[in-house]
């Protein structure tokens, strides 16, 4: 299963087209409106308005032979803790060895905005992050699949 932070998620449709090349489910998760889906394979679920209430709803299903995309940190940390195989969609893996330095970065990042000593903003999303994602995504969804099987 493939779980989906989609309330900004910018690859929505590459996870599709990989989902389907290896016949795995897709759950998007969102707080709003999701576009619907004719195909079996895709789930969307609404979640309320709470603060976390998708991050919650994920964590709390997501676990080994799963594949979450994310790019918040925090429910990364969640779910590697339970498992499952951890992605941003810029195609950065989340995982054991990493996890404690990615949510220490964050920290700090966020204390130096409250601070003033940065601005904080993101760098846009560019068809490289596109391209590494698709990369490290179908990767990801081979391993899923092995673990499901074995």
């Amino acid at each position: 299963m493939i779980y989906v932070d989609a309330d900004a998620c910018p690859v929505k449709q590459e996870i599709l087209k990989v989902a389907e090349r290896h016949g795995l489910e897709v759950t998007f998760v969102a707080n709003s409106g999701l576009r619907p889906s004719r195909d079996p394979m895709v789930k969307n679920i609404i979640v309320s308005g709470a603060f976390d209430a998708a991050d919650d709803w994920i964590a709390e299903r997501a676990g080994r032979g799963d594949l979450v995309v994310t790019a918040d940190v925090p429910l990364a940390q969640r779910c590697v803790a339970t498992g499952a195989q951890v992605t941003g969609p810029t195609g950065r893996v989340f995982d054991e060895a990493n996890i404690g330095m990615a949510s220490a970065m964050r920290d700090l990042s966020a204390h130096l905005r409250e601070t003033g000593e940065s601005r904080g903003f993101n760098a846009p999303f560019s068809a490289r992050d596109r391209s590494q994602f698709l990369e490290v995504f179908d990767r990801l969804c081979r391993r899923a699949k092995a673990q499901s099987d074995g």
